[in-house]
């Protein structure tokens, strides 16, 4: 290995004498000699005096050193071995240390002949790695890449450092902290256009310099314990410019600086120095050319040069041009400077050469500064030139800091003389293209068939001639193959200078303007290296890698293409049909062929198809809509099914809609009846805006419009009279297919005859399909859309016959008589078409007196009308219209009559020269003034104003970038295309016709795309606003309870609070989230045009509609406003004139958290229907998760809704309704109540039971009767009533002399306690200090306290005087513990439980069933106790296994682990010290009196304890052992309680204090609290428990507890994911592997997978690791039953091949060979070993255990040959002795 060999290499001990080198090597000659020159240049010395201090000093040192040792000093200390791995410095090291050794040889002889010549020790040359790279490094970078959360900035020598969000500037900081206030998401997708805000390319640009602050050089990988090598930096000033001060701002020092304000004459910075007074100043025209003042934004920052500052300092003026920065020959470098602080990367320096090699050179700066150039930096590897041509000792060139060396001994920098880098500019490729970026001429990825090698670099790898002039590749010695490659060499080999080799490009750093290159065949065979690789539309080959499973089940699947890129394939992807169940079909390593629908750099996402229709097309790929035409066809998926279409997804951003009208040839009333989501289409397009990217399709079949069609309807023309046959007819309007042609023409019921709407209306329906029309009459048409109008009013064909139906402007005449319909009506005309679309305006003042008050004038749209033409302007292709008398003599001229002509100036169309110009309709432009929240102000011309409202803005909702503000994007002298709509009145806020001109008029504006483009156009009035109609609305004002919005400049509108969203916690800050201007999708639900009144809703659907009591259903969820809250119920407001309650038992799925309190004025909730009574208008509301939310937690309380659910002996909650004289009453539901009687209360007798109860009170109780007939229901609140384990509390006729009970001390006297007895009605009685020991008791207090817990045995009842005396007495217990069989143990709640002394029989098999797989070395507990609970069924004894140790001391175990946790025996002596003593007797009074005073309750039992008091008791003394909470828990589970057993391990876990003496006792809880989870709990709980188990001990620990618990209980495919987890997260622990490769050989049988882990675990882990986990691979080929002898016999050979003199591996496989007992293969084993070179020792030990073999396995021929063998081995080593002496 090259890095083992360097390590030795550097090894400067003297007494080590090295071997020579087998291989030549370059000699390096270094130019600058030790001694000065006798003359140096100018008199002096080029060493300062700091310098010669330094060696005088040295050279003392030195001369001490050898007269004390006689040993030669070392005149450099080599570099600690941390950085042997280093890839650009390893060349510099090894060149360091050749010239340290002949230095050293010249020194040496050197002193034979004087001592007092010291050699100068030389400065090191080496460059930036990622070892020497360490927080508080700074490093000059160039900006690589801009991501969605990070700035990649590319260093030095092929590293890379991100840059996060929050350390690019405070400003940036800041825009993110507020974001974040605003709830807004940043993953959210649908938000993402958000992030405009804080779009990272507004603070810096591709290619910029800058200087970064190394914050972090490591993160987590996702492992516990284990880092990945991530450089985190910082660019922000503060970090950035760390140690310099006001006094370093000095001309030409490079400062790093961000924009604080943005000013017309420049930009005001940050310096982020400690002086806040100190700011730096960049004139507009310093920020150089390639950018603009107008486009900076505050919170940018840039690496800047101090050109000047102010009189007293704190002003700095800076420049970042970079042409001004980048030009260092004459000036622009720092030549002094007050500190060697102000010398930070990114400043240009001139400094002295001293030392030159030809890996690099170092110099000095002002003689006291040492800077040093690596092989890439200082132009060797770039240009291949000799640097000792280059450059000599003394000379003085210039050249650009990039790093600091934070750890080295001396200060020093690293230098750049690259030309790019010293011009802070891109390096370029010098070829055809003088200005062409690298990767443009070489993209990434790219394979080079020829790249000759340039120069070799012995140890680091090769530098290539690649294609691209000026620049070369660098292949590393880790890529040149895919075996290893040990060393290199200029002359010889594979890789020597001029070899040519296939290569491909794997990376570029712009800067060291080197491409990274590799020569492996495995990356060369790869068909993707990056995302970019990978095209959209691709068909590929991957393997499924894993499925992605959803609460709604599988919901998709990832598929990985190639090595470090996958993809994700959408549920609705993964067939051209829907899988009930994709996990039948795609397993984890299935092969499939995909096509690749979309690819996100910025997130790094990939879409797959997995659809055999679109896999399988040949059609071509949509993926940009500017390659997409009309007429083309293709596939595509349905994402989105509309009433009114469909959305179709085709490949990368392409989207398109298909009408419902172009879904089929026939009718189709609603396409979710005939198409889904997912389901692939054929489509043809009908209309493609690349610009802005619309698209229309259809699945129309193209071809059925066939060639005499077209001819047909290009021959069609307005105004010509056909018939044709009824083929459909729907609501509104009927197809007619055309005779002859085939056409396929509408027909509009209101065009059926000139009368009235419900005229028509009859007509329609007299018309049946097939039904032949004549006389119908061709309105207009369009070719593209191949659509026909037809009408069939006798008003217009009659005209149309007379030729008074005008088809175009031209066919007009001034005073003519033509015949129309009304098109569309406003409040000051309306608007009048005719045949071809013409339209024409019919000014209100000309209609005939008698309507003009009329509503609209007495019209209706579509009704016929005939009238005159007043004037023509043929300019703007308009002509007005009259209903009047024409005067006789002509028209009338309107506009000189009313406004006399006034100049104008500067117009902003440049056209108009008069005000009067500006009249209705009018197409000009105007230049914006102002922009505000609602309006834009703008200028026609001078003195001519006019305003924009947001209405008038945008065509549609889609247009709206930025719906919180859409005026965003526009900016104060900006010119628009509008169209004149009247003349605005403040007052009244509203705009009026022309006519209401005055002198200074503001004219109101329409900016609409669509208003510049149409003939005609139609303003909007609340009287064409219908109910249902949908509109895009603009906040005008927000009040507490609404929003007013704005539909049109005059049509205003409100929205109540509840309907703004559907999102209802939006609705918290309306103010917030609907600021005024911002743009609302809204569906009218109320109009009354007479009162001027609008309501309106934003949300979707039918939610949209005013609510009434009527619309209301029961189970219907909706939002609603809380107007007020009480201690019972909660009043919510659905609509104006709805309001209902909620009350306590409605509110959630748990009573307990009951609490209408927690509800606030005006708060927006979401409530359900539970009860609906219409006649008396009751409503009940219920706030349930359940109900609102569709919410999967359990449910604790079930609604009750019928009285029919409740049985009796139910049990159910409910808040108390009344407290009455004869009981209480309970409401279980909004319309249930129930009721308690006084006797069922309690079991006791409560004097004053109403104290105890009050309304709204929360009880549990249990149905005793039931009477659906009556509405009867009665409950109990007695605990006997409601615990079917209830025992009824002990009174004083249930004590009896000899009796033993449990019970509390209630009070100490002098005399004796006081004990009141456990679970019993207030007995209690009195034990005297004579009843408590067997020796004489002089102070009771100091034994006993109040509240401990006591066995006492009663002596005597006195039930007239309700008295008891007690007895504590030792002797009491023994008596009765020999006097008892096991059945009163029975009657002490021990049903189930044997105790017994001694051991007894195993409750499991004590060999694990796994012995190989070994997952922890863990003490087993063997146990010297004499008593142990045993189980009394299989799945009792599974579970105590893992909570109590086995009767031999051998506790149960399952994969090689103890299920104990092991416990020690010391821990177990001392737990069962009061346990283990033998049955004491009345002759050893000594020791039961020390009893007493360590046990308060005398013996617990002579058999350990047997209730939970004792237990209790125990642990008040042993609260830490382990071993007495386990018993515990085992002890609850065999009285089947479950639920205490959890109880007693959380208490445990709780109560035994946190150390590291009582780690191994928390650790056994938990282990066996894992396995009752295991045993009894669910897969939540146990989850729950093992993430706690981790969070609270060593995590790799409890993920090995818990799969050797999945493996003893035989769930192996849970262990086997575990497992698989674990290998991800602990993937340096070696054990881990061969655990799991233990796991799947013996356990699962998969030698397959378990092989497959090998060589990911030496990708995983350390190099030392490697030889012995692959031996342990092989061993487990021949000890599996699964394994494979011979692969392992190959595993071992290549070992051995590799490590010959490695003997333990020898004997490893020897011993294997002899278990497997193939006797040739183990005779050859031993004879090859024996014939190796072996020491004599080791020989002897080999001879010796192969006659040991041959005697016991072979026969006597066979041991004489081992003999013999062993004696020609001693022969030949004594011929060898003989030979060397």
């Amino acid at each position: 290995m090259p890095a083992l060999k360097r390590k030795s290499e550097t090894v400067s001990d003297p007494a080590i004498k090295k071997p020579k080198s087998s291989h030549p090597q370059k000699s390096t000659v270094s130019v600058l000699r030790g001694e000065e020159p006798a003359f140096p240049r100018g008199g002096a010395s080029v060493l300062t005096p700091l310098e010669h201090k330094q060696i005088q000093i040295q050279a003392k040192q030195d001369v001490l050193f050898e007269q004390s040792t006689g040993k030669t000093a070392r005149a450099f200390e080599s570099e600690d071995d941390e950085n042997e791995g280093d890839e650009m410095g390893e060349r510099d090291r090894a060149s360091t240390t050749v010239r340290q050794k002949r230095r050293s040889q010249a020194v040496n002889s050197k002193k034979q002949k004087t001592s007092k010549v010291i050699e100068e020790p030389k400065l090191k040359i080496e460059g930036l790695s990622y070892k020497r790279l360490v927080p508080g490094s700074m490093v000059l970078g160039q900006v690589m890449q801009i991501n969605r959360y990070d700035i990649a900035l590319s260093l030095p020598n092929n590293l890379t450092g991100y840059i996060p969000l929050t350390a690019i500037s405070d400003k940036v900081t800041s825009d993110m902290e507020a974001l974040a206030a605003e709830d807004i998401s940043i993953n959210d997708a649908e938000e993402s256009k958000e992030l405009g805000d804080i779009d990272l390319k507004n603070y810096v640009s591709v290619g910029q310099y800058l200087r970064a602050h190394v914050t972090s050089t490591s993160a987590p990988s996702g492992s516990e314990g284990k880092m990945k090598k991530h450089i985190e930096l910082s660019i922000n000033p503060k970090q950035a410019n760390t140690g310099l001060s006001k006094s370093d701002m000095i001309t030409n020092n490079v400062v790093q600086a961000v924009v604080t304000s943005v000013e017309d004459h420049g930009l005001v910075m940050s310096l982020g120095l400690d002086d806040s007074a100190v700011r730096g100043f960049m004139g507009s025209r310093e920020i150089g050319h390639s950018r603009k003042i107008a486009n900076l934004r505050e919170g940018a920052v840039f690496l800047c040069i101090v050109i000047g500052q102010s009189s007293n300092g704190n002003i700095i003026k800076l420049s970042a041009d970079i042409q001004r920065i980048g030009t260092i020959k004459k000036s622009n470098f720092l030549a002094d400077a007050p500190t060697v602080d102000s010398f930070l990367p990114g400043s240009a320096v001139e400094l002295l050469v001293a030392d030159i090699s030809s890996t690099g050179l170092a110099g000095k700066v002002m003689g006291l500064l040492d800077v040093t150039a690596d092989l890439i930096h200082s132009g060797a590897a770039a240009s291949g030139k000799d640097l000792e041509k280059k450059y000599s000792v003394g000379m003085k060139v210039k050249g650009r800091v990039i790093c600091t060396f934070p750890i080295a001994e001396e200060k020093k920098l690293g230098i750049s003389f690259l030309d790019h880098v010293i011009g802070l500019s891109s390096q370029l490729s010098k070829g055809t293209d003088e200005h062409s970026v690298p990767t443009d001429t070489l993209p990434i990825s790219s394979i080079i068939e020829q790249a000759r090698v340039a120069k070799v670099e012995p140890g680091l790898g090769l530098f290539m001639d690649i294609g691209v002039k000026g620049i070369r590749g660098f292949a590393h010695i880790s890529q040149l193959s895919d075996s290893k490659v040990e060393t290199l060499y200029q002359s010889t080999g594979p890789y020597k200078t001029g070899s040519v080799h296939r290569a491909r490009v794997i990376g570029y750093n712009p800067m060291d303007g080197i491409f990274i290159v590799s020569l492996e065949k495995r990356i060369l065979d790869l068909p993707f290296l990056r995302l970019e690789d990978v095209q959209v539309g691709q068909i590929v080959k991957g393997t499924v890698q894993k499925l992605i499973v959803n609460p709604a089940g599988v919901g998709g699947v990832l598929v990985n293409i190639t090595e470090g890129i996958s993809g994700l394939v959408p549920e609705m992807h993964l067939s051209d049909i829907h899988l009930q169940h994709p996990e039948k079909k795609f397993r984890e390593g299935l092969n499939v062929t995909a096509r690749v629908l979309s690819i996100d750099l910025g997130r790094r996402l990939m879409r797959f198809t997995l659809k055999k229709a679109l896999i399988n097309s040949d059609a071509a790929v949509w993926k940009s809509y500017e390659d997409l035409a009309q007429g083309m066809q293709a596939p595509g998926t349905l994402v989105n099914v509309l009433l009114t279409g469909a959305v179709v997804q085709f490949y990368g951003p392409v989207r398109g809609f298909l009408p419902v009208s172009q879904m089929s040839e026939s009718y189709i009333k609603d396409p979710k009846q005939h198409f889904h989501v997912g389901q692939v289409v054929n489509v043809h397009i009908l209309s493609v805006d690349a610009t802005e990217k619309r698209m229309l399709v259809s699945c129309r079949d193209p071809a059925a419009f066939d060639a005499g069609q077209e001819k047909a309807l290009k021959g069609l023309g307005p105004g010509a009279i056909v018939s044709g046959t009824v083929s459909e007819k729907t609501a509104d309007e009927i197809i007619v297919e055309l005779t002859g042609s085939g056409l396929k023409a509408s027909l509009r019921f209101e065009h059926l005859t000139d009368g009235s709407a419900q005229k028509s209306l009859g007509a329609a329906k007299k018309i049946r399909v097939g039904q032949a029309l004549q006389d119908l009459l061709v309105l207009s048409k369009s070719e593209n859309k191949r659509l026909v109008k037809l009408t069939s009013k006798p008003s217009l064909v009659k005209a149309s016959r007379a030729n008074r139906l005008p088809q175009a402007l031209d066919e007009l005449k001034i005073g003519a008589e033509v015949s129309g319909y009304i098109r569309n009506i406003i409040p000051t005309g309306a608007f009048l078409q005719f045949a071809g679309d013409l339209t024409g305006f019919l000014p209100a003042k000309l209609m005939p007196e008698e309507i003009k008050k009329l509503p609209e004038f007495g019209m209706r749209r579509d009704q016929s009308v005939v009238v005159k033409v007043l004037s023509i302007n043929h300019g703007q292709e308009r002509f007005t219209l009259t209903q009047q008398a024409l005067p006789a003599q002509g028209k009338p001229d309107l506009a000189a009559s009313q406004v006399p002509d006034r100049a104008l100036t500067y117009p902003a169309d440049g056209v108009s020269t008069s005000i009067d110009d500006y009249t209705f309709g009018k197409l000009t432009k105007a230049k914006i003034i102002s922009v505000k929240e609602t309006q834009m102000n703008v200028q026609l011309a001078d003195g001519v104003q006019g305003r924009i409202d947001v209405s008038q803005i945008f065509d549609s909702w889609e247009d709206i970038k930025d719906r919180k503000h859409p005026f965003k994007s526009f900016s104060p002298r900006q010119v628009l295309p509008v169209r004149i709509l009247g003349v605005h009145d403040s007052r009244n806020h509203r705009f009026l016709p022309i006519t209401h001109s005055n002198k200074a008029p503001v004219f109101e504006l329409s900016a609409k795309p669509m208003d510049q483009t149409e003939a005609d156009f139609d303003i909007l009035s609340i009287d064409k606003v219908a109910e249902g109609s949908a509109w895009t609305a603009f906040v005008n004002n927000v009040t507490a309870d609404c929003i007013w919005v704005n539909l049109s400049p005059n049509v205003r509108g409100r929205i109540r609070a509840m309907d703004v969203s559907d999102d209802l916690s939006l609705l918290a800050d309306l103010e917030k989230n609907f600021p005024v201007g911002s743009a609302l999708r809204a569906r009218v639900t109320h109009v009354d045009p007479a009162n001027n009144r609008l309501d309106l809703s934003a949300r979707s659907g039918s939610a949209s509609t005013a609510i009434t009591i009527k619309d209301l259903t029961k189970g219907m969820v909706l939002p609603g406003r809380v107007t007020k809250t009480t201690e019972r119920s909660v009043m919510v407001q659905l609509s104006e004139n709805v309001s209902a309650p909620v009350h306590l038992i409605d509110l959630a799925d748990d009573y307990d958290l009951a609490n209408p309190t927690i509800y606030q004025k005006n708060q927006t909730i979401r409530v359900c229907v539970g009860d609906l009574d219409i006649p008396n208008k009751k409503i009940i509301l219920s706030t349930r998760p359940s109900k609102v939310l569709s919410s999967s937690l359990p449910i604790r309380d079930q609604e009750i809704t019928s009285i029919s659910q409740l049985k009796v002996n139910d049990v159910v909650r409910g808040f108390i309704k009344n407290v009455a004289d004869n009981g209480v009453f309970v409401s279980l539901a909004s319309n249930i109540t129930g009721f308690i009687r006084i006797t069922d209360l309690s079991d006791s007798y409560i004097k004053d039971w109403k104290a105890g109860f009050e309304i709204d009170q929360l009880v549990q109780g249990k149905i005793t009767a039931v009477d659906p007939t009556l509405h009867h229901i009665q409950l109990s609140l007695k605990r006997s009533v409601l615990d079917k384990d209830y025992v009824a509390p002990l009174t004083y006729a249930d004590m009896h002399m000899g009796r033993v009970v449990t019970g509390k001390i209630r009070k100490v006297e002098d005399f004796g306690v006081f004990i009141v007895v456990d679970n019993s009605s207030n007995v209690s009685g009195l034990c005297h200090r004579s009843e408590m020991a067997e020796e004489r008791v002089h102070n009771v207090k100091k034994l006993y306290d109040e509240g401990d817990a006591v066995k006492a045995i009663v002596l005597k009842v006195e039930l007239e005087k309700r008295r008891i005396s007690f007895g504590l007495k030792a002797s009491y217990f023994s008596k009765e513990a020999d006097e008892n069989d096991s059945d009163e143990d029975d009657s002490d709640g021990m049903d189930g439980v044997q105790l017994m002394a001694g051991a007894g029989d195993k409750i499991a098999d004590e060999s694990p069933e796994h012995e190989d797989l070994n997952l922890d070395d863990v003490e087993d507990m063997e146990s010297e106790a004499d008593t142990v609970f045993s189980a009394n069924s299989d799945t009792e004894a599974k579970v105590l296994g893992g909570l109590l140790p086995a009767h031999n001391g051998v506790s149960l175990t399952a994969g090689g682990f103890d299920w104990t946790g092991g416990l020690k025996d010391a821990e177990v002596q001392d737990t069962h010290s009061d346990t283990d003593r033998e049955v004491p007797t009345k002759k050893k009074k000594k020791r039961r009196k020390a009893e007493i005073k360590v046990d308060k309750t005398s013996e617990l039992d002579a058999h350990g304890p047997r209730s939970v008091a004792d237990f209790e008791r125990l642990l008040l003394g042993q609260p830490n052992s382990s071993y007495l909470w386990l018993s515990y828990m085992a002890f609850q589970l065999q009285l089947s309680e479950v639920t205490k057993a959890r109880e007693i391990a959380e208490r445990a876990i709780r109560t035994i204090a946190h150390s590291k003496d009582t780690d191994t006792e928390v650790l056994n809880v938990w282990v066996a609290y894992l396995n009752l989870e295991n045993t009894y709990g669910s897969d939540e709980t146990l989850e729950e428990v093992f993430k706690r188990a981790c969070e609270r001990n060593d995590a790799e620990e409890m993920h090995n507890r818990l799969t050797s618990i999945y493996i003893q209980s035989g769930k192996n495919e849970r262990a086997d994911t575990l497992l698989q987890t674990m290998v991800k997260r602990y993937s340096q622990d070696p054990k881990v592997w061969l655990n799991y490769a233990a796991f799947l050989f013996d356990t699962l049988a998969a030698p397959h997978r378990a092989r497959d882990l090998l060589p990911r675990a030496m990708q995983s882990l350390p190099r030392h690791h490697h030889l012995d986990l692959t031996s342990k691979f092989a061993q487990l080929e021949f000890r599996s039953s699964n394994g494979d002898p011979e692969r392992g016999r190959t595993i071992f050979e290549g070992l051995l091949s590799t490590f010959p003199k490695r003997l333990d591996l020898w004997n490893v496989m020897l011993d294997l060979e002899i278990k497997l007992g193939n006797k040739e293969q183990i005779r050859r084993l031993f004879g090859r070993v024996t014939g190796s070179k072996l020491k004599a020792k080791k020989a002897k030990y080999f001879f010796k255990k192969w006659l040991d073999w041959e005697e016991k396995e072979g026969d006597e021929k066979s041991s004489e040959n081992v003999k013999a063998r062993a004696a020609e081995f001693v022969r030949k080593q004594v011929e060898t002795i003989e030979h060397g002496a």
